[in-house]
């Protein structure tokens, strides 16, 4: 029996998606619910499981195209006959060679290069195919031995270098001979979906929303030192860190509160005010930058929130955060302080109006009560939609998260 392997239902929105990479070549054998393909689209990537054991029959769709729900992939030949139709259909020499080779080995090897292959994103599957490299013979960097783009990148020149040795290499030029360089090349790669649409967005927020951003800065030395005295204890009980980010959404929707129009978003000729708190948290991938959405941070706990977006972030990082995930938010966080940024203007997120940048801290010199002293400060940041919030606004809703990092307490008083 036959079973065709179709394109699933994408999310709403989503018209169609890019063929990223098969995982199986036609003739392989594949087990129930094995990852066959990866479909990118515009925020996330979406796995293909194999619907039953059988045969991977025939691949009908290759790596690159562009597909649409419904549309035909492969044909998988289901159960253990596909196995014999497949070995009576090889040629004779091929078995003997095949049979030559010693089981152990070729389970091990196997065995290395599936737990390798498993531990890629489809960015790097993809870097590693353009360059008709095995994961097995990479190491990886990354958290449980991921490979990451920079381990592929490492290798390859470590590769190229090796290539060269010093009796290949050009002599000296002679005095008065022209030197001639090394040669200048350029590679010309096409975005991938997920890049093209962060590029659509960002030019089409410059294009609608009036944006301005105001800063201030921010003393956290009673958030730190809540943060340490109660950090072991804290991961103790619940069994997750108590990050920074915690505090500053704590205090973010405390300002929401107080000025709903920072929370709000423009509809055609309306202001919608919404009276929940979604916030999205940036986050880094290698895939590119995916702002993951926590529902009704209002009523989280500051264990929850760690928790949850802990989770949140882990399924970008791995590639298995849904389209569900990444909508809905009625305001952004973003730090680029994580990456050493002492100040920037964050882009709006659309169609919110507002979103907070958090940058480094620093221990810089700061005047309180008339002396000189030593305190870690943090600047930042609010890009807002000046078509709907006035700069008033904007300004008191970033000096109330000031105050409520400034002194904690606030946060548990909620004034």
């Amino acid at each position: 029996m036959t079973i065709e392997i179709k394109v699933p239902a994408l999310p709403e929105s989503v018209t169609d998606a890019t063929l990223v990479a098969w995982h199986k070549k036609a003739g392989e054998r594949v087990s129930r619910d094995e990852n066959l393909v990866d479909l990118e689209t515009d925020k996330v990537v979406l796995e293909v499981p194999a619907p039953a054991d059988g045969i991977l029959q025939e691949i009908r769709v290759e790596d690159g195209a562009t597909v649409t729900a419904g549309d035909v992939l492969a044909v998988l030949a289901e159960g253990e006959g596909a196995a014999a139709a497949t070995a009576e259909a090889e040629p004779e020499e091929e078995q003997a060679e095949e049979s030559e080779a010693p089981a152990d080995t070729e389970a091990a090897v196997g065995k290395e290069r599936s737990a390798k292959a498993g531990k890629t994103s489809p960015a790097v599957r993809r870097l590693l195919e353009e360059h008709d490299l095995d994961a097995a013979m990479v190491a990886g960097s990354g958290r449980d031995g991921r490979i990451t783009k920079g381990d592929v990148m490492n290798f390859l020149k470590a590769d190229q270098s090796s290539d060269v040795t010093p009796g290949d290499r050009e002599p000296a030029a002679e005095e008065g001979e022209a030197v001639v360089g090394l040669a200048r090349t350029e590679q010309r790669v096409p975005m991938t979906r997920l890049r093209a649409r962060i590029a659509e967005r960002m030019v089409d927020a410059q294009q609608t929303a009036a944006m301005l951003t105001t800063f201030n800065e921010v003393d956290l030395t009673e958030v730190m030192a809540l943060r340490s005295r109660y950090k072991d204890s804290f991961e103790k009980k619940h069994g997750v860190r108590l990050g920074f980010m915690s505090f500053f959404a704590k205090a973010a929707v405390e300002g929401l509160k107080k000025f709903p129009v920072v929370n709000a978003s423009v509809e055609d000729n309306d202001i919608v005010y919404h009276n929940y708190y979604d916030i999205g948290i940036a986050v880094s991938t290698e895939r590119g930058l995916m702002v993951p959405v926590l529902r009704d941070v209002d009523q989280m706990g500051f264990a929850r929130f760690e928790a949850e977006l802990a989770a949140m972030a882990k399924k970008a990082q791995d590639g298995a955060i849904g389209m569900d995930d990444l909508t809905g938010g009625t305001f952004t966080i973003t730090n680029g302080g994580i990456f050493g940024s002492m100040m920037s203007t964050p882009i709006l997120n659309p169609p919110q109006s507002a979103i907070l940048g958090m940058h480094n801290i620093q221990q810089r010199p700061m005047v309180v009560d008339g002396e000189i002293k030593i305190r870690p400060m943090m600047y930042l940041a609010v890009t807002y939609d000046h078509r709907i919030i006035d700069g008033r606004e904007a300004v008191q809703f970033l000096v109330t998260i000031k105050e409520q990092l400034e002194d904690p307490g606030r946060l548990l008083l909620e004034v």
